[in-house]
């Protein structure tokens, strides 16, 4: 069988339906993206795998509901955000986060973007310490503006994806990434690490 392209139009009638093997490669397209997102969102890894299987289990259970108006990926990134406020008022305020390095492979820039580290034993070991800091700048950041700042830095969800994930128009979008990235700086500066 042919595959066809995630987001190509005759997939929403194989989501539809409930196809096994359109399923199966769409929970392998984008699992890691949800769990890094979970992650992300200040969820220690138990938490954040958990947080996948219950948005996949109910993309499973609503894909007959499946229109095709948006992206397979930017409905399942929705499930994932109504899961996440969810689990949100579950969880204990106990929030100690496991070792971050799988949920960031990269660094924020001057720009305000996250770029690749090169693989040199130095360069590790001060990438970890900056990610680690990184890690408890977002944490102090609000909830929203923190899912925002994943969404587009780490994930690179388009604009009008993230609008439709957490409900919100572009203009909010700006002003909370806006938001999240000089509440980052300032807390980063803070820190000691300087432009």
């Amino acid at each position: 069988m042919t595959s066809a392209p995630l987001e190509d139009p005759e997939l929403v009638t194989k989501v539809r339906a409930r196809d096994p093997e359109t399923l199966e490669r769409i929970v392998r397209a984008y699992l890691r993206q949800i769990e890094r997102a979970g992650r992300g969102a200040g969820l220690n890894a138990h938490q954040a795998e958990e947080l996948a299987q219950a948005t996949f289990v109910t993309f499973i259970e609503t894909a007959p509901r499946f229109e095709g108006r948006s992206k397979v990926r930017t409905w399942i990134f929705g499930i994932f955000f109504r899961k996440l406020q969810e689990a949100r008022r579950g969880f204990a305020k106990d929030r100690k986060l496991d070792d971050i390095d799988d949920v960031f492979e990269s660094r924020f820039d001057d720009g305000g973007h996250w770029i690749a580290q090169s693989s040199s034993p130095t360069t590790d070991l001060d990438s970890k310490e900056i990610l680690r800091e990184i890690d408890d700048c977002l944490d102090s950041t609000p909830e929203r503006q923190r899912l925002a700042f994943i969404l587009r830095e780490v994930e690179q969800l388009e604009t009008e994806e993230i609008c439709n994930i957490m409900g919100i128009t572009a203009t909010n979008l700006g002003v909370m990434l806006f938001r999240a990235r000089n509440r980052l700086r300032e807390c980063l500066e803070s820190k000691g690490y300087e432009r």
